[in-house]
């Protein structure tokens, strides 16, 4: 009669826990569902607290933690070092890389790479960033936009020391190096050696950006300031320089001619939805 009665009352707890986990994943939903339509209005705040509440309910719903990632990027202003704005940006990171642990399907996967890369790329945290963007590169090796990414970072990883370098010489901006002066010749080999394997990535990830994307007049421009980074640090070379600078000049000509071809199209497209009145 015991043991009767203790496997009734065993099934009963069993039923009772499913019961209610079936009732935390419905009101989870319905966390999500209310936090999407906060989120659409524009009450972020709002929007995280009913994504926060869906992944209490759900830890396994991984669009509550998906949006809820998204709502904390919405919160985050770009270049503002303040300890709240920086504790959004890391809540943020946070959320993506519990999307990133949980194996999602590969286009969550990807989006939740991209969102941290992006992340570290307005801290300036640039390996991070760049861990990242090749993670998404490596999930979907057709998208053009991670390779274009890298590509930005290593040219900015590049210029600013060379600024930096040129202000302390009291040299202008665009002033080459000269390799007959003592000072600037050293500071020529110092950023060659410094700059030349984010100058080669750089070089390489905004070509294989404009392979899978052949009118990506942005990655056309950043190509054109990586060759005038490489044509920088030819420090004995002025025959290299030259031809880098040709090359440069190269990618300014297809950059106008895209953007060019782009706005006659947008052109075309916009008369081509005029509907003239054929009564007159």
């Amino acid at each position: 009669m015991n043991n009767h009665f203790k496997v009734f009352a065993l099934g009963a707890l069993t039923l009772a826990v499913i019961s209610s986990a079936g009732c935390d994943k419905l009101r989870a939903r319905d966390q999500l569902n209310k936090g999407v339509e906060s989120y659409k209005n524009s009450h972020y705040e709002q929007a995280i607290d009913h994504f926060q509440q869906a992944v209490q309910l759900d830890p396994g719903l991984i669009n509550a933690r998906m949006y809820l990632a998204t709502a904390y990027v919405s919160q985050y202003i770009p270049g503002v070092d303040s300890p709240d704005n920086l504790r959004t940006a890391q809540q943020a990171i946070d959320e993506y890389q519990k999307v990133i642990d949980a194996n999602p399907a590969r286009d969550q996967k990807v989006n939740a790479a991209k969102g941290i890369a992006y992340l570290y790329l307005n801290e300036k945290n640039w390996d991070s960033a760049k861990k990242y963007y090749r993670m998404a590169s490596d999930l979907d090796p057709n998208d053009p936009e991670p390779y274009y990414s890298i590509g930005v970072i290593d040219w900015t990883a590049c210029y600013q020391p060379r600024m930096e370098e040129r202000a302390k010489l009291g040299m202008k901006p665009d002033e080459h190096l000269n390799p007959k002066n003592r000072d600037q010749a050293k500071v020529c080999q110092d950023l060659k050696e410094k700059n030349t394997p984010s100058i080669t990535e750089g070089i390489d990830s905004l070509n294989k950006a404009i392979q899978l994307r052949p009118d990506y007049d942005d990655a056309m421009a950043y190509l054109n300031l990586m060759y005038r980074e490489k044509a920088d640090v030819e420090c004995d070379d002025l025959a290299q320089r030259e031809e880098d600078l040709k090359t440069a000049d190269h990618w300014v000509d297809e950059t106008l001619r895209v953007k060019k071809a782009k706005a006659e199209k947008a052109a075309q497209n916009a008369q081509g939805g005029i509907t003239m009145d054929q009564s007159k």
